[in-house]
């Protein structure tokens, strides 16, 4: 049995879709740093330290399209994409957790 297909991605230019993809592996570092979720420091160290390379990442891509004349972010079509891919999961990482029963 084949897995269900995704629903494609909406059309992005190379730089938006630059954009999304190194927002995302901020969210992920950010969320793999969070002290109320992680449970190593070893882990939470390496992520910290890849922070700074890919912000300049998302930098660049916002950069381009600056230079590009690329003036506006369509927000609606670049929310989309990050729901696609999973973008809601991997920022609820950067959030701290609700507090447990006690």
């Amino acid at each position: 049995m084949l897995p269900p297909e995704l629903p494609p991605l909406p059309a992005l230019t190379r730089a938006e879709a630059q954009v999304v993809d190194a927002y995302l592996d901020l969210v992920d570092l950010v969320g793999r740093s969070n002290p109320a979720r992680c449970t190593h420091t070893y882990g939470a160290l390496r992520a910290a330290q890849a922070l700074a390379g890919r912000a300049t990442a998302l930098k660049d891509a916002l950069t381009l399209m600056h230079l590009r004349g690329e003036s506006e972010l369509h927000t609606a079509t670049l929310a989309e994409a990050l729901r696609l891919l999973d973008g809601d999961r991997r920022t609820r990482r950067v959030t701290v957790p609700p507090s447990s029963a006690r």
